[in-house]
């Protein structure tokens, strides 16, 4: 697992630098995903980057990546090993000049997710994580708060591109801030759930796509959080893969926020 471990590190360095270097260097060339999900040249070349890196060491490794190869099916159901791939996760904020983006890289055996990666080329921040070998940030060990109290608790969110189901979501936003110190949105999914990992939030809520949260979702569970869903998870659905109603937070606090949330 080392050497997939530092594979995968090395693989997020060469992204990250990439991904710098176009927005430093080129005009960005922005595109709409389904008419309202924004995508630049950068997270192509650094998506083709990455699966392309993987396929020459792993040639009979999968890969699910956001932009090159989104669809691979029941990926709880495939019998071989597994890249999950999101090449800047926090577009937006990328596009805007903003520093919260990542590149973030799981990699699945045995139909688990035993090895994460994720990096900020911007602030020079990688978290990582390996099944049963803790969490760290840049070779430090990274623990969640303690923070039992939701009173003071911080909790991060975001919102879809796609804006049909924004009722529920402003009732779950007004619930938090009743019930919690504060909330934010930073506009990346997989460094909030880091963040959380890394004790700088309380708490994170959200539906996501795998690629958002498989590397962080390891990193937060071996840093001491609890992860799960604020709603029921469809008999035979494997947990780890469930992209709905997400909730991330250390064991205390993790039974009052699902309360909350189910309540809206």
């Amino acid at each position: 697992m080392n050497e997939i471990l530092d594979f995968a590190k090395s693989i997020a360095l060469q992204a990250g630098e990439l991904i710098v270097r176009e927005r430093s260097q080129h005009p960005l060339r922005r595109d709409f995903k389904g008419g309202h999900e924004l995508v630049t040249q950068a997270d192509l070349k650094a998506d083709a980057l990455i699966t392309g890196l993987i396929r020459d060491a792993f040639p009979e490794h999968e890969i699910l990546s956001e932009e090159l190869a989104p669809e691979i099916g029941d990926v709880a159901a495939l019998d071989r090993d597994l890249w999950i791939v999101d090449p800047i996760d926090g577009t937006v904020n990328y596009a805007h000049g903003h520093h919260q983006s990542a590149v973030s890289i799981a990699y699945v055996r045995d139909r688990k997710i035993v090895a994460g990666v994720v990096y900020n080329p911007f602030t020079a921040e990688m978290f990582w994580a390996t099944a049963g070998g803790g969490a760290f940030l840049n070779g430090s060990p990274i623990r969640v708060a303690e923070e039992s109290d939701p009173r003071r608790a911080i909790i991060a969110t975001g919102f879809p591109y796609e804006k049909s189901t924004l009722e529920p979501m402003l009732a779950r936003v007004a619930a938090i801030l009743r019930e919690c110190a504060d909330i934010r949105r930073l506009g990346a999914a997989s460094l909030d759930i880091c963040w959380v990992a890394a004790g700088r939030l309380d708490g994170y809520y959200e539906s996501l796509n795998l690629w958002d949260f498989a590397a962080a979702q390891l990193i937060a569970r071996e840093a001491g959080a609890q992860y799960g869903h604020f709603r029921d998870i469809p008999a035979g659905v494997d947990p780890q893969f469930h992209c709905d109603n997400i909730l991330v937070a250390n064991p205390v606090l993790f039974p009052r926020l699902r309360e909350i949330l189910q309540n809206t």
